[in-house]
């Protein structure tokens, strides 16, 4: 299934709630074991917490091989596919690593709570 990413996003993709309609719409798809192709065209710029939202966040249901296998991005420009990979990396340690999930939830926590 292809879904293009300006007609939610407009020209940037920064929001966490663009991230969640995202990830609304992709995930019971990759669960269900279909490809997803995800279209940048148009969109310009970009935020950690859009793809921490709409594709990080996806490892809490599938495994990194899975979603490597089944999502295609395309048309994303350096500096999004960049945030992209960072994002995926950070979040597959998140979701398979506990003693690193632990540290980084203590650190929000924490974080909130001085806020």
């Amino acid at each position: 299934m292809r879904y293009n990413v300006h007609d939610i996003t407009g020209w940037h993709a920064i929001a966490p709630s663009d991230g969640e309609q995202i990830h609304a719409q992709i995930s019971p798809v990759l669960i269900a074991g279909q490809d997803v192709e995800l279209d940048f065209k148009g969109v310009e710029v970009f935020a950690t917490v859009f793809f921490n939202v709409a594709i990080g966040s996806l490892l809490k249901d599938v495994s990194i091989e899975k979603l490597r296998h089944q999502l295609k991005i395309t048309n994303l420009n350096d500096a999004g596919q960049k945030i992209l990979e960072r994002v995926i990396e950070n979040s597959n340690r998140y979701y398979t690593e506990p003693s690193y999930r632990n540290a980084v939830d203590t650190v929000m926590e924490e974080y909130i709570a001085n806020c």
